[in-house]
């Protein structure tokens, strides 16, 4: 039986307030736990504006109804309104997806600027804008995260090897085709000592308006990949997007993937049932690659074989 990972990023004040809600009440109904990767600092949606000269963004925006499943408020934040502290504003929601059992962990401090700028930062910006991400995770939850997974597939060597001095065991900070293959990274530094679980399987955002594709269109595309597919996966879903106005059509896949006879489970299960077969003691170990995926725009970490 196959295993599917449920990673949920977490990226605005709006998606911890009202989707993270939303999508514990849809696990809470199908029995399951997932990974919940929050955004601990400030909410500066806005800035993300400025994306409009990279070539796909564009077309992205207007595949997806960023508007729609943002809300104008959102998009103002860090432009014409301040942009809010999401750990300060939300931290009520957030302790209950810990108290309720499901796994959490970091996304980001600043999600816009981790995405927009670290490919290119230097380590002092890095560990920053990590430290604080870390304090803020210990102040809200009393306890150290159990996982990571990087704000837009963004990571820099000084981002990888963080993790390592953290103590974090997996991380899920890349993209892959679907066909998860745990591994390691080799850096400068040397070989990492976290296992990288990267997302296998397409984004909703990546699949509707494609060919004309609606929400429950990229529902059956995604059931086309897992039928009858012995391989694990990795799936990544928003809080601004699955929890909100897409929740039907992810409830719709959540009740498919169960028919198909697949585990739902978080990114520590799944880390766990791979050490419990040992097959991580040979997995391969990877340089850190950076790469183009179908319909998302700019360069991404992904793994390259």
């Amino acid at each position: 039986m196959a295993k599917i990972a449920l990673k949920v990023d977490v990226d605005t004040l709006r998606g911890t307030q009202e989707g993270v809600p939303n999508l514990a009440r849809t696990f809470e109904h199908f029995d399951l736990k997932a990974t919940f990767l929050f955004s601990m600092g400030p909410d500066h949606t806005g800035w993300a504006l400025k994306r409009v000269f990279r070539p796909g963004f564009l077309k992205k925006v207007s595949r997806t109804s960023v508007i729609e499943h943002y809300g104008i408020k959102t998009l103002l934040y860090g432009v014409l309104l301040p942009g809010p502290d999401i750990g300060k504003l939300a931290a009520k929601e957030m302790r209950a997806i810990d108290q309720a059992g499901h796994e959490t962990g970091i996304h980001t401090w600043d999600h816009v600027a981790w995405q927009d700028a670290v490919h290119h930062k230097d380590a002092s910006w890095t560990k920053a804008q990590m430290q604080k991400s870390w304090d803020r995770f210990i102040e809200i939850f009393g306890h150290p995260p159990a996982t990571y997974g990087a704000a837009g597939w963004q990571m820099n060597e000084v981002a990888f090897e963080q993790l390592d001095r953290w103590g974090i065991q997996y991380s899920s900070d890349g993209r892959a085709k679907p066909n998860l293959v745990p591994y390691r990274l080799a850096l400068g530094s040397g070989n990492t000592k976290h296992v990288q679980y990267p997302t296998t399987l397409p984004t909703f955002d990546e699949l509707i308006g494609v060919d004309g594709a609606d929400a429950f269109s990229a529902v059956s595309k995604l059931l086309e990949i897992t039928q009858s597919n012995p391989n694990d996966q990795v799936f990544t879903l928003h809080a601004e997007l699955e929890g909100q106005k897409l929740l039907p059509a992810f409830e719709r896949l959540l009740g498919a993937w169960l028919n198909q006879g697949h585990e739902l489970v978080t990114m520590g299960q799944l880390h766990q049932s791979w050490e419990a077969t040992k097959q991580l003691n040979k997995i391969a170990v990877l340089p850190m690659t950076w790469g183009a995926i179908p319909n998302r725009s700019g360069e991404l970490i992904i793994q390259d074989f």
